[in-house]
């Protein structure tokens, strides 16, 4: 089995216990006449997702003559190549960025952590990476405040 077929296993999976907690989330006798219910969008997002990774399983494949898997292919000795650092230091990275959401404000841990996992990805340039930061942050800081209605803490703590 490809790669390919194994996370999309993995991905059915997962989006079947996401349904099965979806499906079976208790109400509160208020939301029971909501037009919109607080598991709404994960059924639709569990449901939709079953579908996608079930196509994916399903799909049938015909593989070519002398048509190598390219990724069911892992080379163990070349585990180098794989750019694994990258991917350490941007989970590294949001972890730090989960840690300083409430302390730093949204706007500024957000920019930070933009500009950091850019440069980690790199990009070297500072002059677009910090007013795409600045401007994504902001926007979305906007949206989820005025939009959702969620408090997010704009500022650091000792601003507020």
């Amino acid at each position: 089995m490809t790669l390919e077929r194994w996370i999309a296993l993995l991905f059915l999976a997962g989006s079947a216990a996401y349904a099965y907690a979806a499906f079976t989330y208790p109400l509160l006798p208020f939301e029971r006449n909501m037009s919109f219910l607080p598991n709404t969008w994960p059924k639709v997002l569990s449901v939709v997702m079953i579908l996608l990774s079930a196509a994916i399983l399903l799909q049938p494949r015909a593989k070519k003559e002398g048509e190598e898997d390219v990724l069911g292919s892992l080379d163990l000795e070349r585990f180098k190549d794989y750019e694994v650092g990258q991917a350490l230091m941007l989970i590294g990275a949001m972890i730090l960025y989960a840690l300083a959401l409430r302390p730093v404000g949204f706007i500024a841990s957000t920019v930070i952590f933009l500009v950091a996992a850019g440069w980690i990805l790199g990009e070297r340039k500072p002059q677009i990476m910090v007013p795409v930061a600045l401007i994504a942050s902001g926007i979305i800081w906007y949206l989820v405040q005025e939009t959702l209605g969620i408090y997010l803490r704009p500022l650091p703590a000792f601003l507020d």
